[in-house]
């Protein structure tokens, strides 16, 4: 099922003991555009540290009730790696990160987790507690070796970036749509109104961005602001369902991510 990023801010975290705390943020990776972890403020039980909670560990996401469910213990999240989600989070930290919860290392492999399409403990290369392959142990060596190997962006940090057509700018990112089964970011929601007034709110997919000029904070993509116009308009209100994303596709004329 496809969700907004930001309809997750403020889920509850439920521990197999307790609770955890509440979603904060997002952390996706900009090299396959998924999301990585959960940037969770945890509240009085720990000082109100952030920690961040990976996907593998999630166990269910109950949209009614707004909670999240994971496979872990309250003391695993308290003796956690302190990683200051405030900074950049290189890939040796991750390493770090993933060793203690005996998670995989979903950059090692050519699919969106690794050796496979969905977060998933105990796949293949993925066992818990088992060690790290030498290949792993290399590029975790690499990374400590080249600090600025960093792929990790908040959603809330890339919220307001432009994105520019091949004509003018054609709106700004307003929020994400992700795939609860893989988490990966399927789309930007683009909101139009700074050239449109009186504009809408489109989609478009992630697999269709040309480029990112990070310091510039600017998304380039091959549309014009007249494909814009007449795209069909997103209404976060009604469910994003496979008819409405091959509309969108069609009109566009470009590729789907599901064949």
């Amino acid at each position: 099922m496809l969700h907004r990023v930001k309809s997750l801010n403020g889920y509850g975290l439920q521990a197999t003991d307790g609770d955890l705390g509440k979603v904060k943020d997002v952390f996706f990776d900009d090299e396959k555009w998924t999301i990585r972890y959960l940037v969770v403020e945890t509240g009085g039980w720990l000082n109100s540290r952030q920690v961040l909670i990976s996907p593998y560990s999630i166990a269910g996401i109950d949209p009614v009730n707004e909670s999240i469910t994971v496979r872990l213990t309250q003391e695993q999240v308290r003796n956690s790696p302190d990683i200051d989600t405030r900074k950049p989070v290189s890939r040796q930290m991750e390493g770090d990160f993933s060793r203690y919860y005996g998670l995989g290392n979903y950059w090692i492999g050519p699919e969106l987790w690794g050796t496979g399409a969905y977060p998933v403990v105990g796949a293949p290369g993925h066992a818990e507690g088992a060690p790290i392959p030498n290949r792993a142990e290399e590029l975790l060596q690499q990374a400590s070796d080249h600090p600025e190997d960093y792929h990790l962006r908040s959603a809330d940090n890339v919220e307001g970036h432009h994105i520019q057509g091949t004509d003018e700018e054609i709106g700004h990112v307003e929020d994400f749509v992700f795939d609860d089964e893989t988490w990966a970011l399927r789309y930007f929601i683009v909101d139009t109104r700074n050239w449109w007034p009186g504009g809408r709110k489109v989609l478009l997919a992630t697999h269709w961005i040309d480029h990112i000029d990070w310091a510039r904070s600017l998304v380039q993509v091959s549309l014009t602001r007249e494909q814009i116009r007449n795209s069909p308009e997103y209404d976060p209100d009604q469910p994003l369902d496979r008819d409405t994303e091959t509309a969108l596709h069609v009109h566009y004329g470009l590729r789907n991510y599901w064949e």
